[in-house]
């Protein structure tokens, strides 16, 4: 029993399309893509050569263009903070009077405790905050 040429580059295909799922290293789907140019190359008539520069080509070209595009989605990807991390920078409302030693803000449609960045500066009730920092449950404004 003769194999075609264009069968073996599809089970070469399959082949690396299993350590791609495995592993989730997307350059083994580029090389099987490259398989599969290969195996459409050998299905038209093309020689061993062909099919091996075809292979080569479109992986390398796969590897080239859609790698860089990869990385650089990857790296834009938005950073969300949660916690108390969310709650650094972000405004809150003046409730009772925020001084060095205490007071109390709305922040996040929450009631926090809060005391100023700096102990001389007091806020009065309506006045808008900057979070600086969250020190346990005490937030510090500025």
């Amino acid at each position: 029993m003769d194999i075609d040429a264009w069968v073996w580059w599809l089970i070469g295909a399959v082949g690396l399309g299993i350590p791609l799922v495995l592993t989730a290293m997307p350059e083994f789907g580029m090389f099987a893509a490259g398989a599969v140019a290969a195996a459409v190359t050998a299905a038209l008539g093309g020689g061993v050569v062909a099919q091996v520069l075809v292979f080569v080509a479109v992986s390398v070209a796969l590897l080239a263009v859609v790698r860089p595009i990869a990385n650089r989605h990857r790296d834009q990807r938005p950073q969300h903070r949660s916690g108390i991390d969310a709650l650094k920078g972000r405004s809150a409302v003046v409730l009772e009077r925020v001084d060095g030693s205490g007071g109390r803000i709305k922040l996040a449609g929450e009631i926090w405790s809060a005391r100023a960045l700096d102990a001389d500066t007091s806020f009065e009730p309506g006045q808008s905050v900057d979070v600086v920092e969250i020190d346990g449950a005490t937030a510090v404004v500025m």
